[in-house]
């Protein structure tokens, strides 16, 4: 997992209130039978196509009929290959994506 490009920072949220920064949203990944994690992302990467591909298998596994948070069927691994990929191109933006480590 490449940290110096995705700008994983083991950042913990305020466990309270479990807030997400401006212009940010809190995904969900990991495969149905396994462990999922909470990441929260730039909402402008949401328009980026390997971030889309990643939306539209979301949308072929669980339909648009989401409750709650999004959730990503992919395993974190990919998840942080892909991220990191978009946080290379996009490593003028100071927002980078983070784990929400729980604990």
């Amino acid at each position: 997992m490449g940290t110096t490009t995705m700008t994983t920072t083991r950042h913990l949220l305020n466990r309270r209130k479990q807030t997400v920064p401006k212009g940010c949203l809190a995904v969900k990944v990991g495969e149905a039978s396994g462990e999922q994690q909470r990441f929260v992302v730039p909402v402008t990467w949401f328009n980026h196509p390997l971030f889309m591909q990643l939306l539209k298998e979301a949308e072929d596994e669980y339909g648009f009929e989401q409750k709650g948070t999004i959730t990503i069927p992919c395993n974190v691994h990919t998840f942080c290959t892909v991220i990191s990929r978009i946080g290379h191109n996009n490593r003028d933006q100071h927002v980078g994506c983070f784990r929400v480590w729980a604990g």
